[in-house]
């Protein structure tokens, strides 16, 4: 290997290195995110929403503005930005419906379907055509739902159901997150877009219908909406420093964070069946992840 090789391995060792460090800080973030929605107490998902979306909207403001200033969208992006904003305000108001109401780390894996709603997604609205190991692990990662949801007739499964929705959504909003990128847009914009879109949501709530919250609830979810930007801001880096089908995989790891949380701040415990659900979700996400290097290296 000569001298130039070298330096391009050791910068690209570098980046790597970067883009996961940046992952698992989002990973912190998110699972802090997570973690004060829940602390925030008996107050609507909705109204615990309108702070993760509100701040979310200024960071992107002063992120926008210390780059230019220019707050339009590319032409002809328009109508995805309203559709991954909608589909991304369902995902976050059924993800703190289930944060609300199941154990932490439930809630976290359900969420962490998305990738795999997102090669469903990718078929209708990318046309992109998966291969069947993929579909398989679609099958795989729906059956590890299963132990976590835990089906029955009893109204009690509803916040896991809600959970999976959530996941659903988010699945169609990364979709068009990356319809969009691939179409030029750039990060920040869609970030501002979906915030104004989710805010915008949620404002006639929080004017006409907003309960009364303590100072402790108000300054847990400023926290929250703090760690929600600060998730965002990092995993934005993290696919800036290295592709997702390379890192993606240590996302993941937010059921150990949340897990580790919720029994510190919350002494709540996974049941078995909710644990066998996380091995196999996890797992089948190891190994499709293995799947793709594989696939991508034998192309060149």
């Amino acid at each position: 290997m000569d001298i130039n090789s070298n330096k391009i391995h050791q910068l690209n060792k570098s980046k790597y290195a970067m883009g996961v460090i940046c992952l698992l800080g989002s990973v912190l973030c998110f699972s802090f995110m997570n973690l004060f929605v829940r602390l925030a107490g008996d107050l609507p998902s909705i109204q615990k929403s309108f702070f993760r979306n509100f701040i979310a909207l200024v960071v992107a403001l002063i992120a926008l503005t210390k780059t230019g200033g220019d707050f339009r969208c590319k032409k002809g992006n328009f109508k995805d930005l309203f559709l991954r904003s909608l589909a991304g305000t369902i995902g976050v108001f059924c993800n703190f419906y289930a944060m609300d109401n199941l154990n932490i780390s439930d809630a976290s894996i359900l969420n962490k379907l998305s990738p795999f709603f997102a090669i469903i997604f990718s078929f209708f609205i990318l046309k992109e055509k998966a291969s069947k190991f993929e579909w398989s692990a679609v099958i795989i990662a729906f059956i590890g739902a299963l132990f976590v949801i835990k089906p029955s007739f009893d109204v009690r499964v509803m916040p896991a159901l809600i959970g999976f929705v959530g996941g659903c959504a988010a699945g169609m909003a990364y979709t068009y997150v990356r319809k969009l990128g691939l179409k030029g847009e750039r990060s920040m914009i869609i970030v501002l877009y979906f915030s104004i879109f989710s805010t915008l949501c949620t404002l006639p709530y929080m004017i006409f219908d907003c309960k009364p919250m303590s100072i402790k609830q108000i300054i847990l979810l400023v926290f929250c909406g703090l760690s929600a930007a600060g998730g965002q801001v990092l995993i934005t880096k993290a696919y800036s420093y290295a592709p997702a089908k390379e890192i993606s995989v240590f996302d993941f790891s937010i059921v150990i964070t949340t897990a580790i949380l919720g029994y510190l701040f919350l002494e709540q415990t996974p049941d078995v069946l909710s644990v066998i659900g996380y091995f196999i979700i996890v797992g089948v996400a190891i190994v499709k992840w293995q799947y793709g290097l594989k696939m991508s290296y034998k192309r060149g």
